[in-house]
């Protein structure tokens, strides 16, 4: 994080009011062009009182705007049931959390990830990265491999020809994928001297064995890992949660600086599934964001939450739809949305999953279809949360298809 610079901290869905000369015009500005989906700014005038008005909407993290501003955007969750949402939803090492939890701040909980993956690329360098066999062609003076017999008749005058040869290589897409986070996490700024060190050591162990090049998060996730690289599999968990948060990269000055943003409507989804997925009974299996085609052209596609099926008949039973939102009652389209995923799945029961109970609470029975708003809560134990709402959503009761 840049030394002397101005952290200005807003928290999740409360508006903050500051001085208008607090935020020069400018920054103002480009916090409004680079991120009003993130944040609401509304600039100082009349309606304001000649003062800033800014209201984070659904996000938590960093913003890095010039080299002397910044702006950190604080949950209302607290931060070591966010941690723990993280740490569910990424699917990373419970052994990791045991020291992350004590973290004051979400900056701090990146740098300790941060470090982690690069002591265990460093760990992995001095075993030696796992290599792979990949195909190659290369004009060469001699024979490797299989010569391309073809192309060496057209041109019997030239020097090198093409061959065909499989390289035992460390530059395969398992390592690059961990090079190119480093490479993220070192100029995102949000890392102290204490840490940067051993990011920058951890990348340049990589350096002259793998090629540089970018990967979106969804590449980290199913792979295939065998015996030779299963290590690698909690790597690319963490390499997902690092590369799924990231923006576009900042100018400042002669460096740059990458916001750091989670969208707690999205880790909400993430969060909700992973734990169901280590929680539901045998007798039951998660499927998500399941897509169904409906209507007779078939060309209305929805994408489901979640979708609990009986695992015996591979019936459908239940569909959820997470809404990270306190609202007094659920909205009318967020009940037709879920009944409509309901008929599609053709099951009976939908449920609408809020982190806070809404003050009207909904259980409606709306043609076959029984639609329910229902309690995940995120301020207390997590672990006791998600048994009351599996408690709530009858989950063990044995007539439950009916």
């Amino acid at each position: 994080m840049t030394v002397g610079s101005k952290i200005i901290e807003l928290t999740e869905y409360e508006r903050t009011t500051l001085d208008r000369g607090v935020l020069p015009l400018e920054v103002g500005e480009a916090l409004w062009r680079g991120y009003g989906r993130q944040v609401s700014v509304a600039f100082p005038d009349p309606t304001t009182g000649y003062r800033w008005q800014m209201t984070p909407l659904g996000w938590v993290g960093h913003i890095p705007l010039t080299s002397e501003i910044q702006f950190a955007l604080q949950p209302k969750v607290p931060l070591s049931n966010l941690f723990r949402m993280l740490a569910y939803a990424y699917r990373l090492d419970p052994e990791w959390l045991k020291g992350l939890v004590e973290c004051q701040s979400l900056a701090e909980f990146y740098e300790q990830l941060a470090l982690i993956l690069a002591q265990r690329v460093l760990d992995r360098s001095r075993k030696g990265f796992y290599r792979s066999y990949v195909s190659q062609t290369e004009p060469l003076p001699y024979i490797r491999g299989r010569l391309d017999v073809a192309q060496a008749i057209r041109a019997p005058g030239r020097v090198n020809h093409d061959c065909h040869f499989h390289d035992h290589t460390a530059d395969i897409e398992d390592n690059q994928i961990l090079a190119w986070t480093l490479r993220r996490i070192a100029r995102s700024g949000l890392c102290s001297e204490r840490v940067l060190p051993t990011i920058r050591r951890a990348y340049r162990s990589m350096q002259g064995l793998v090629t540089v090049q970018p990967f979106a998060p969804d590449v980290c996730v199913n792979r295939l890992y065998h015996r030779l690289n299963d290590d690698y599999k909690p790597l690319h968990a963490l390499c997902r949660f690092f590369l799924e948060q990231s923006g576009p990269t900042h100018a400042l000055g002669d460096r740059t600086m990458l916001p750091f943003l989670v969208d707690m409507a999205r880790l909400y989804e993430l969060f909700v599934a992973a734990w169901l997925t280590a929680h539901l009974p045998d007798t039951l299996r998660l499927k998500i964001q399941e897509r169904v085609t409906i209507g007779q052209s078939r060309q209305l596609k929805f994408d489901i939450d979640l979708v609990l099926y009986e695992a015996n008949s591979g019936a459908a039973w239940c569909v959820l739809d997470t809404k990270y939102k306190a609202p007094v009652s659920p909205a009318n389209d967020d009940i037709f949305q879920a009944v409509t995923y309901a008929e599609a799945k053709d099951c009976r029961h939908a449920v609408l999953v809020y982190p806070t109970p809404p003050a009207h609470p909904l259980d409606e029975t709306i043609g076959q279809i029984r639609v329910r708003s229902l309690t995940f809560g995120l301020d207390g134990d997590l672990e006791q949360a998600g048994y009351k709402f599996l408690a709530a959503l009858s989950i063990f009761d044995t007539n439950r298809a009916n």
